[in-house]
């Protein structure tokens, strides 16, 4: 009798063991598809933008493996000022704009940091930065993107599946150098050899229906390296300006 007991009892803890471990490893799966898409709006002709840029390379480097998007978007509003950025864009100076009315936070600055679309900070704060990107890597993802690439000479197509999402959203993908040098010959930075990482060289939006998909076409800026490249895709609300769900794609 007292052996049956026993093995009833070992029964029980060994159902209670298997729950706990499928418990822990659906959270671990949940948790898993969390990201943090971070988009740094910088300027090689603003003083307080290179310890930013920094920031950039060191997170890249760290979270390249992981669900972590980096994006630097050279704004134009400098280039007046003493030095032109060759990598800026007012496409990119709209953008940030776009953020400062989704956000109601004006006026824009440089260097400013946002996560998923939700929440800014100023680009070289690495404390803060990495406590944002702990908390929005610990969400699960609203929406699914599939991304998959065929690379010509000079562009690609973008082949993407989407699901979960709602009529309001956006497909936008950001052709990136993952990093490049330049010199700085004037302006604040005069004499200094900048280093930027995830540099966006071409933004392509896609209005979306709900659970689509297609292909767009990216083209490749003249003197584009893609064995440097990669293509970072994210699914945004265009009323909120969140960011829903995001995926990459290497050259």
């Amino acid at each position: 009798m007292t052996h049956i007991k026993l093995n009833f009892v070992f029964l029980l803890l060994a159902i209670a063991f298997s729950v706990t471990a499928f418990g822990q490893s659906s959270t671990n799966n949940a948790a898993k598809k969390g990201f943090a898409v971070l988009e740094l709006f910088t300027s090689e002709g603003c003083s307080s933008c290179p310890p930013a840029d920094e920031l950039m390379g060191k997170i890249q480097n760290e979270y390249k493996d992981k669900t972590v998007y980096v994006l630097s978007y050279h704004v134009d509003y400098w280039d007046d000022l003493g030095w032109k950025d060759i990598f800026s864009n007012p496409d990119y100076t709209k953008r940030q704009y776009d953020y400062a009315r989704w956000l109601k936070k004006e006026p824009v600055y440089t260097p400013q940091l946002i996560i998923n679309g939700k929440t800014d900070y100023i680009g070289s704060q690495e404390a803060v930065i990495r406590g944002g990107i702990a908390k929005a890597i610990s969400r699960p993802n609203e929406v699914d993107l599939d991304i998959s690439v065929k690379q010509g000479k000079s562009w690609a197509i973008v082949n993407y599946k989407v699901s979960r999402n709602s009529k309001n959203t956006q497909l936008v993908l950001a052709l990136v150098q993952k990093s490049v040098k330049s010199k700085v010959k004037r302006g604040e930075n005069e004499g200094k050899l900048l280093s930027h990482s995830q540099v966006v060289r071409n933004l392509v939006y896609q209005k979306l229906a709900v659970n689509e998909k297609g292909s767009l076409n990216v083209y490749f800026p003249k003197n584009f390296d893609s064995r440097n490249g990669e293509i970072i895709g994210f699914i945004q609300d265009k009323t909120t300006g969140t960011i829903l769900g995001a995926a990459k794609f290497g050259f």
